[in-house]
Formats: structure tokens, C-alpha cells, sequence
């Protein structure tokens, strides 16, 4: 007879754990196994996490499993990740192995579907690497070869190639018999990755993974991969919960972008996840950026990751020419519209010579509030408490947090006043100021309320692919992944707009928008120009931007984060506590608050914040309240510890609110 411990399929908070069973069949690590559950002894399904040797309780008590469902059903090395990311991030085992789990049922005969089924391979291989990519190659392909588990950050410029360093090792990893996984920020935007790649492996070793697939075609994804019929995975950050085996190599491109950490529990970090699945097979992780965060580029100056650039173009055209308008000059002399003097007359050198413009406005819609102009009101959503944006299109005022519309009201609801007026600027005002200052020419735009279906996407991608649309107006989606080679001119409207978002981050997030942005200009045989709008052009994220200095821009970041104890020297720590109960949040949080205090002493008294109620909460007949934690540098498994502890106290006394962890949050403030 043997025990078995297993995390039962059941999503209550009151249930997570392990439960012993016993069997006289041969069970391992992995198997999916069919159980009596509860005092009713209803069917459940469970996951076999490990064994037991000795039972601290009356064998009688030990239920026998039913049956075992699927041998091998999640692989010994996923088993131990999902148990470490339930101690790293305080989540229960459950959210954790249900990462590595497409949900649905296997399709009749025949009936599989398949993702990009007639998409069609294009890739045109270099005559050569050039030198930076050679060295790059080589020294990757050094530690595939020597089967050692090894870390890369590729810091390279637009344009770079960086994609070729990619299918370079992931060709030596395949030739060693190892797997790869290739992860990329915005799936829906890189459909020209997945081509080159289909062209350069061919489609039937490919496998593709992320949330916009139906639930059909992801679970059929994740059993051609769990078969071992596909050996490359190219996805979203889901990409790095594949059932792939004997994983060789994991690349993450565009590191930096904000996507990788996810903000639905559980709240992970894909390197993190990527980092400890390597570690199991000597794996090698590769993370590629022109612009990479502060925390990666900073672990390259520790030594956790060895920094490989690539400081040129791959076709040597020079990066492109950039110049700051200061709009507040443009104001002094006049001018009172969307663009300045300067961005209009190179908008119109560009078009007249043939070559194309993409215009950045990172805020959809017309207009970024409505307010009233006698009394200041600014309408807000009921719900999030956030202000409405303007939809001129539409003629209607939207939230962007739970998407409810609301008609423009009349009359000021405090004041009853009609002076009601919109304020700020949206894509949708870009694009109607542009369209009437070049009415001869095709405008259009690419943000996510343009894209209400998946061919949306292909439709305005293809246009501008053509030449058909000659100015592309969006928000950071057209900052991203981007490949053509006519586009002569990016222009920003206004690159202050995330300087003056409470967030320790801004001035990185700024500085990455406008540098990758600006990297879209000049992919072909001319050097590119980018003209940026600001009212803050003497602030260093915009200046070390236009000059292509991340270096620059690294130390004087560095060395505010470093005053300010924020990451890398620090882990921020966000405790939710929500409930349909606001005294009741308010209460564990205050409890949490003293717990800490009582466990940790003096040394986390001046590092936790009094609990405050979450503004950003959309949760439907619920309130939030959090406290945020500034934990020191190596001391977060110890905090997490504490902080699981106390979330066990309000389980075991069946309190009704609900606590989760949120660690270096990105949407906090």
C-alpha cells in the first residue's frame, strides 16, 4: 500500500492543501487521479504533488483513489515548480498547477483545431551575421553545448537583428535534442515573427500559445506539445507554462514590456517562472531588448546575466535622427492645435516624397476626461472611480477599466451647470486632425478599440503593409514588434503623458516608448527621423531618449531608485484584502498590519503603509483595501512567509475576505 499526497481540483480557499490517499496501484508524481472527496465522498479529479512514508493520523481515516485518470499528466519538473511558485508568490497549490493546465476535452477524430492553419513561411536567410551577431551566436551557443544552465540579456538597438540571434540558437538547441520556448509580449502583434519562424523551421515542429486562442485551439496546442509533436513554442507569457520536456533554451523578447508580469492571480513574473523551469533541465535563458528594464540591466552589472549588445543596425542604416519640440514655445507663439510647426511640415516632406508616418498618442479614444468647467467636476465611472474617457465616434464616455459606456451628460450633476467639456487628446482626436489637415491621404488607426476582431488586426496591419495606408495613428501598440521598411517619420504627440503617473517607474516606461517607438523609423536604406512633443523636453528620460543613451539614462535612474530604496534594492509587496464587507477589509487589513509588525519587529515598522482603499478596483459589489510593504533586498521569502501565515489565520477562522500577494506590481498607483 502506498500514500499519496494530492491537490484536489477544487477552487476553494478552505480546501487548499495536500490530502493523503492510499493505493495499490502503481502511482507517481504527475498522474491525474480520480478521488472520493469530502464527507459526501463526491468524484473529484486530483494532481499526485508526492509520497508519504508515515501518517501522523488513523490509517482508517485514509481514503483509497477511484482510479488514475491519466498517467504522466503533468511531467515531476512542472509538479515542483507550481509547489515553488505557491512558497514564492503566497498563492494556493491549486492556482499554481492550474497554470501548466489548458482547460477542455479532447476533440473527437479529425476535429483538432489548428491556430494560423494557412499562414505562410517567409524567411529570407542573411548572406551573413554580422560581427556583433557572430560573437552573440557563439558565446549562446557555448554554454548550449556545454549543457550548462546560463544567463543572457541581449541589449541591441532597433533593427539590430536580434531575431536572427534567435532562430541561430534555437537551431543549435534542437540540434542538441532540447526544446525551445520563444516568448514575445503582444501575440497578436507578431504574426511576422511566427512566420519567419514557419519559413525557417517549418510549421509542423511549431506550436503556438496564448489567451486570444479559442479554448479549443489552445487545449489542442497544449496536447500536440504534451505529445511531443512540436519541439518550438512561440507565445505570450502562457508560452512559459508549456508541457514541453527536456527544455533547452527559453528566450523572452522585449523583456522589458509589462505584460510579462502578470496581473490575474496568480500574480507571477515570467522570468522568474522561466528561470526555475531551466534550472531543472541546465537550460538557457536569453532575454533581448533595446531598451531593457532597469532590474534585467542591473543584474547584468552583478554578473546574474552576462550582457551581449548589439550597438548597430543590421543593415548599417544609422539610427534614426531625433528632435524635441518644446510646446510650450508653440504656445507662446500661437499655436494652439494638436501638432507643432516642425511635426506638420515633415508630416507633409514625408508624404509628398512617398514614404509613410506612424504618429504615437498612448491614450485611446478623443478625449482622456469630460469635466465641468463651472465647478471642475471631472465625470467618473461609478463602479472603478475612474475618469471616463471621451469616444467621439461614438458619442458616449467610456470607462477603460470595466468598459461600461455612459451617455455626455447635459447638465453638470454637481452644479447643474451645461458648460461640459472634454479635455486632453486621444488617438481618435489624432486621427480626425490628421484626416482633415491631408484629406487626400489614408488614414488609420491601430489601438484596442480599433480591434474588435482578430482580422481586424491582419486588415490595418496588411494596409500599411502596402502602402495603402500611408499614416498609422495608435497607442503603444504601434510602438511594438513593427517591420517596414518605408516609414520615413514617427512623430510623438505628446511623450509626457506617463511622466506624471504616480509610479516609481514612469520615467523608465517613458523613456522605453519613446526609444522603441522611435525604432520603428528607418528599418530600410534611409535613416528615419522622429520628431517628439513635449512640455517637460529638458526631463532626462526624453533627452537621454533622444539621444539614443540608455547608458546615460540607466545611472541616473539607478541612482534614484537607490535613494528612493525602490527595485532592484527592494521588493515592493501589495496585500489585497477584498470582501463585500468594507469594515471587514478594513479590519484584516489592520490585523495584517499588526501581525507584520509583531513578527518583524522594528525593521518593518517604517516600511509598511497604513491600509488605504484600492481606487483602480473594478470587483462588482466588492471593495479593496491594501497595504503596501517595502520589503529590503533578500528578505522576500521571508515576508511571503509571514504573510501566507496570516492569510492560513483568516482561512482557519472562515473569514468572509479574500487576501492575495501582488509583488512589484505593476498597475498600483
Amino acid at each position: 500500500m502506498k500514500y499519496i499526497n494530492v491537490v484536489v481540483d477544487n477552487k476553494s480557499k478552505y480546501t487548499d492543501g495536500f490530502y493523503t490517499y492510499k493505493t495499490d496501484v502503481d502511482v507517481k508524481v504527475g498522474d491525474l487521479v480520480l478521488l472520493p472527496f469530502g464527507t459526501s465522498n463526491k468524484e473529484k479529479t486530483g494532481i499526485v504533488c508526492g509520497y508519504t512514508e508515515t501518517l501522523d493520523f488513523d490509517e482508517d481515516k485514509v481514503k483509497t483513489i477511484i482510479d488514475v485518470k491519466e498517467k504522466g499528466f503533468l511531467t515531476e519538473e512542472i509538479i515542483k515548480t507550481a509547489l515553488w511558485m505557491k512558497q514564492r508568490y503566497g498563492i494556493k497549490y491549486y492556482d499554481a498547477l492550474r497554470c501548466f493546465i489548458a482547460n477542455g476535452k479532447p476533440p473527437k477524430e479529425g476535429k483538432e483545431k489548428e491556430p494560423y492553419k494557412n499562414i505562410k513561411g517567409k524567411y529570407n536567410p542573411p548572406d551573413r551575421l554580422t560581427d556583433e551577431q557572430q560573437i552573440a551566436v557563439e558565446e549562446i551557443s557555448n554554454a548550449i553545448d556545454k549543457n550548462l544552465q546560463a544567463n543572457f540579456l541581449i541589449h541591441g538597438v532597433t533593427s539590430s537583428g536580434k531575431t536572427q540571434v534567435y532562430m541561430e540558437i534555437i537551431q543549435k538547441t534542437l540540434d542538441s535534442g532540447k526544446t525551445a520556448i520563444m516568448l514575445v509580449p503582444e501575440i497578436s502583434l507578431t504574426k511576422q515573427v511566427i512566420e519567419v519562424f514557419v519559413g525557417k523551421f517549418g510549421k509542423e515542429r511549431l506550436a503556438v500559445m496564448h489567451s486570444k486562442l479559442t479554448p479549443r485551439e489552445r487545449y489542442d496546442e497544449w496536447k500536440r506539445i504534451k505529445d511531443g509533436k512540436a519541439d518550438i513554442v512561440i507565445g505570450a507569457r502562457l508560452g512559459v507554462f508549456t508541457p514541453l520536456k527536456n527544455i533547452g533554451l527559453i528566450i523572452m523578447d522585449e523583456e522589458h514590456e509589462s505584460s510579462y508580469k502578470a496581473d490575474m492571480t496568480p500574480k507571477y513574473e515570467t522570468v522568474d517562472i522561466a528561470l526555475k523551469r531551466l534550472g531543472h533541465y541546465s537550460g538557457v535563458l536569453v532575454l533581448g531588448s533595446a531598451t531593457p528594464s532597469i532590474v534585467s540591466y542591473s543584474r547584468s552589472k552583478q554578473g546574474i546575466y552576462k550582457l551581449l549588445t548589439l550597438k548597430e543596425r543590421y543593415n548599417k542604416t544609422p539610427l534614426p535622427e531625433v528632435e524635441i519640440v518644446d510646446m510650450r514655445e508653440e504656445l507662446k507663439e500661437g499655436n494652439m492645435t494638436i501638432f507643432s510647426r516642425r511635426l506638420y511640415n515633415q508630416i507633409s516632406t514625408e508624404l509628398k516624397e512617398g514614404r509613410q508616418v506612424i504618429l504615437l498618442q498612448n491614450r485611446r479614444g478623443y478625449a482622456n476626461f469630460v469635466s465641468c468647467r463651472e465647478c471642475g467636476k471631472v465625470m467618473k465611472c461609478p463602479e472603478c472611480g475612474i475618469s471616463l474617457t471621451y469616444h467621439k465616434s461614438k458619442e458616449k464616455m467610456m470607462c477603460h477599466y470595466c468598459g461600461r459606456t455612459f451617455a455626455v451628460p447635459k447638465e453638470c450633476p454637481e452644479c447643474n451647470s451645461r458648460y461640459i467639456k472634454h479635455f486632453g487628446i486621444g488617438t481618435e482626436q489624432v486621427e480626425e486632425a490628421v484626416s482633415e489637415l491631408f484629406p487626400d491621404v489614408t488614414v488609420d488607426r491601430l489601438d484596442i478599440d480599433a480591434l474588435k476582431t482578430r482580422r481586424d488586426l491582419d486588415r490595418i496591419l496588411g494596409d500599411f503593409a502596402s502602402g495603402k495606408t500611408r499614416v498609422l495613428i495608435g497607442t503603444q501598440l504601434v510602438a511594438k514588434g513593427l517591420d517596414f521598411d518605408n516609414v520615413g517619420l514617427v512623430g510623438i504627440i505628446a511623450a509626457d503623458v506617463g511622466l506624471n503617473i504616480p509610479d516609481y517607474r514612469s520615467g523608465e516606461r517613458t523613456f522605453q516608448l519613446i526609444t522603441q517607438a522611435a525604432g520603428r523609423a528607418g528599418r530600410g536604406n534611409r535613416q528615419g527621423k522622429v520628431i517628439i512633443q513635449s512640455y517637460e523636453p529638458d526631463n532626462y528620460a526624453i533627452t537621454k531618449a533622444a539621444k539614443h543613451n540608455y547608458e546615460g539614462f540607466f545611472e541616473e535612474e539607478i541612482r534614484l531608485r537607490e535613494f528612493m530604496n525602490y527595485p532592484p534594492f527592494s521588493d515592493l509587496i501589495m496585500v489585497n484584502f477584498t470582501s463585500e464587507d468594507e469594515n471587514l477589509a478594513i479590519d484584516c487589513s489592520k490585523r495584517c498590519k499588526l501581525y507584520m509588525e509583531r513578527a518583524l519587529g522594528d525593521e518593518i515598522t517604517k516600511q509598511i503603509l497604513q491600509p488605504r482603499i484600492s481606487q483602480n478596483f473594478k470587483g462588482k459589489d466588492a471593495v479593496r483595501y491594501y497595504l503596501f510593504i517595502k520589503c529590503p533586498k533578500g528578505e522576500r521569502n521571508r515576508y511571503v512567509y509571514y504573510l501566507d501565515s496570516f492569510n492560513n489565520i483568516l482561512v482557519k477562522e472562515r473569514i468572509d475576505c479574500n487576501m492575495d500577494l501582488d509583488i512589484n506590481p505593476y498597475s498600483t498607483f
